[in-house]
């Protein structure tokens, strides 16, 4: 059942909450559809790391090039038409080579570092590469201060995310998550103007642990949105029990929820007032309402940049415009 008629006016500001490539392709989506200059997007940066003495953003650079059309195709992240040879002769060296870096890619870490270092933050860096790139919707870092995904691995100890996830490939079972520096970790300078503005936030198809609740648990920021939940859509990253990209399902059964779109309502039930569920997920739409959330079942796996486009008009097509704020 397709819950909601309400639509989100052409003038409507529309901000996402996001982490890497369900996320960018929601967004290159919105985009088609949305007056880009009205669009906001809140980027995870607790995934963040420093390697070789660079500044990496992986979720921030992947949104970055998704929007800026300089996407690896192919994987979703990356740049296109990349080249290697920094780390084909840093291997040869016997240097660290298990973060895939390219030489294209790289320029952009030594910018970000180099700004960095004289001064700028992240959010002044990030609008400097989206100025470059001609891009007109707003890409923000949540915070500009250090946030650190860490997990506890069954059998070990805490190892941060970019260690558990490409260099033991999230092949260890999590048994809890932290995020290092939250607690003294503040928004970024437009962060809560753009949830307190907004006509729409939309939780993006993201990992709901270490790509969304990182920001979600940033000072203020839950808070917001909690106060805004009927302007508030997620979408499930779950589509018939499994995650399209990720660990995102072993994570829910791992930390004890459903791996499901019910799992999923649970974990934003006090956040949104809706969730985006898939067509193969149609028999669950019930529990999920149960849970406390409108159910809008449309087509979710964004295989191109038309299927992102129908799933961001389904997004606003079904969004409840009645204001709530406590």
């Amino acid at each position: 059942m397709i819950l909601g008629s309400d639509s989100v006016s052409e003038d409507g500001r529309i901000t996402v909450v996001a982490g890497g490539v369900g996320a960018a392709k929601f967004l290159r989506g919105l985009l088609q559809v949305h007056p880009n200059h009205l669009v906001t997007a809140l980027v995870n940066v607790a995934d963040d790391f420093r390697l070789h003495g660079l500044a990496i953003s992986p979720d921030l650079d992947t949104v970055t090039y998704t929007l800026g059309g300089l996407v690896n195709p192919e994987t979703g992240w990356g740049r296109a038409n990349e080249s290697w040879s920094v780390r084909d002769e840093l291997e040869r060296l016997g240097g660290e080579t298990w973060f895939n870096l390219g030489d294209l890619d790289l320029a952009v870490h030594l910018y970000r570092t180099q700004r960095i270092g004289n001064g700028a933050t992240l959010t002044e860096v990030t609008k400097e590469l989206c100025d470059k790139l001609g891009i007109e919707a707003q890409i923000v870092p949540a915070s500009n201060q250090e946030i650190r995904s860490q997990l506890k691995l069954q059998g070990g100890g805490w190892v941060d995310f970019q260690d558990y996830f490409v260099a033991q490939q999230h092949s260890v079972a999590v048994e809890n998550l932290r995020f290092r520096g939250i607690e003294a970790a503040l928004p970024g300078p437009s962060v809560i103007a753009s949830l307190e503005e907004a006509d729409v936030i939309v939780i993006a198809p993201s990992n709901p642990f270490v790509s969304v609740k990182p920001v979600l648990e940033i000072t203020g920021v839950g808070e917001v949105i909690k106060k805004r939940r009927e302007r508030v859509v997620a979408i499930s990253p779950i589509v018939g029990g499994a995650a399209l990209k990720g660990p995102a399902s072993r994570m829910l059964e791992e930390l004890g929820f459903e791996s499901s779109v019910v799992g999923i309502a649970s974990l934003y039930k006090e956040f949104a007032s809706a969730l985006v569920i898939d067509h193969v997920d149609t028999e669950l739409a019930a529990k999920v309402e149960a849970v406390g959330l409108r159910s809008v079942v449309t087509d979710t796996i964004m295989s191109d940049v038309d299927r992102a486009a129908a799933l961001a008009e389904a997004v606003l097509n079904n969004t409840s415009l009645e204001e709530r704020d406590t």
